[in-house]
């Protein structure tokens, strides 16, 4: 048996482990770093390909307007070479229709109708190749009805 060191420490020849901050194990932060670059990685190209989910075909969309109000501002998406593109309609009455076909559909259309100064009702609609529709609706002086997302 060993007897102790006069100092409290250890007795000469017997082994020590270092202390906590001076062991080399492995580093935690590559794989964690590896980790957050995959999920990223994975993630973008799964919003790519969502938003690229009907490109190449060719896709119906069809607008629909419906309301009381008179005069009513329309600003409405379009696709042309893969990228969005807002068209501009009114001052109109309604109801007001509008069907398009294209090839260069990426997710993330707009519908937007905005009643005048005189108020009245409004309700849009967006059907994207016959799915459930997109819909809003707004009532009163300058209010805005808004499908989006499709």
């Amino acid at each position: 048996m060993s007897t102790p060191h006069p100092g409290g420490g250890p007795a000469h020849g017997q082994w020590v482990p270092p202390p906590a901050h001076a062991r080399k194990g492995r580093r935690k932060w590559p794989w964690v770093l590896l980790v957050v670059v995959l999920l990223l990685a994975g993630g973008c190209t799964a919003l790519v390909l969502g938003l690229a989910e009907e490109t190449g075909k060719t896709v119906r969309v069809r607008y629909e307007v419906t309301g009381s109000a008179k005069g009513v501002a329309i600003a409405y998406t379009t696709w042309k070479d893969g990228a969005l593109v807002t068209q501009k309609e009114g001052p109109r009455d309604l109801p007001w229709r509008k069907e398009l076909t294209t090839k260069d559909f990426v997710k993330g259309g707009l519908l937007a109708v905005t009643t005048g100064k005189g108020g009245g009702t409004v309700s849009c609609s967006v059907t994207v190749n016959d799915r459930r529709p997109w819909t809003a609706a707004a009532s009163g002086p300058d209010a805005t009805a808004t499908c989006s997302g499709f």
